[in-house]
């Protein structure tokens, strides 16, 4: 069995993460770790992302500091993958992002002046689509949204790319009325096919909604989510609190119930 001793002595946090995962994923370490893929790993990867982001929205900075460790492991583990392969090591991930990093910012590198943060983003859209276009046979403004994408995020990110092109609404009223249209429409629908259909053209239609008013609709439909979810919660522990079995109440006390947690509720 091969030596699987950390090295001795003083040692680079960074440096000995990377040892850390070279052993498990060598003869002798862990089994589990030594049958990881790229592949296997994706599942990992997001939900540590999303980790992270429960962590930033309970400003909790113990949590943060050790989901981004979690999220940190996940670049090392494919890194490790990928030297084994041959393909590519942390030292060109690093050596890649630090290039990408520099060439995205001439007003910091270079000699190109910016007036404002808004023309910085503009600049960087500009560096980003020259660089898709050096990469890829296809010059469509929407190549290079990740096909895995949550899909609130891909449509304000299709959106967003097809603004920059001039293609978009005059005006907010146009927005609400397309809503209004395709509300209509799914009225109208019949087959469970059309219904599916018009479904996702008002979900597409909200979104472009959120993005007139600068709101992430993936960010307003999280905190949706969370605000349901605790005032379902609530409404379970007053039941509970009174002595009453909640899922035999009527629709008419727990909808006083949570009439009940909204009073108790203060917006942020």
């Amino acid at each position: 069995m091969e030596n699987n001793r950390l090295p001795d002595g003083n040692i680079d946090s960074f440096d000995l993460l990377i040892q850390i995962v070279k052993q498990l994923r060598r003869p002798g370490g862990c089994p589990w770790d030594r049958e990881q893929t790229h592949a296997s790993l994706k599942r990992n990867l997001l939900e540590e992302s999303y980790e992270v982001i429960d962590a930033i929205d309970s400003e909790d900075s113990s949590s943060l500091v050790e989901e981004l460790g979690d999220l940190l492991v996940q670049i090392i583990f494919h890194s490790d993958i990928g030297q084994e392969s041959g393909s590519f090591n942390i030292s060109d991930v690093i050596r890649t992002i630090n290039e990408k990093m520099i060439r995205r910012h001439p007003h910091v590198f270079a000699d190109v002046e910016v007036s404002d943060a808004a023309e910085v983003e503009k600049n960087w859209d500009n560096i980003k689509a020259q660089e898709r276009q050096k990469s890829s046979q296809s010059k469509s403004t929407l190549d290079g949204i990740p096909a895995g994408l949550p899909s609130l995020s891909a449509a304000q990110l299709i959106q967003e790319r097809v603004v920059r092109a001039g293609f978009d609404w005059e005006d907010v009223s146009d927005v609400l009325d397309k809503i209004s249209e395709e509300i209509s429409e799914f009225k109208e629908a019949v087959t469970d096919a059309e219904k599916l259909h018009e479904i996702g053209d008002i979900l597409f239609s909200v979104v472009n909604l959120s993005r007139w008013y600068g709101i992430y609709a993936e960010e307003a439909l999280r905190s949706t989510n969370k605000r349901f979810r605790d005032r379902y919660v609530g409404m379970e522990d007053i039941a509970e609190s009174r002595g009453m079995d909640f899922n035999k109440l009527d629709l008419k006390d727990k909808e006083s119930l949570w009439q009940e947690v909204k009073r108790k509720e203060t917006l942020p």
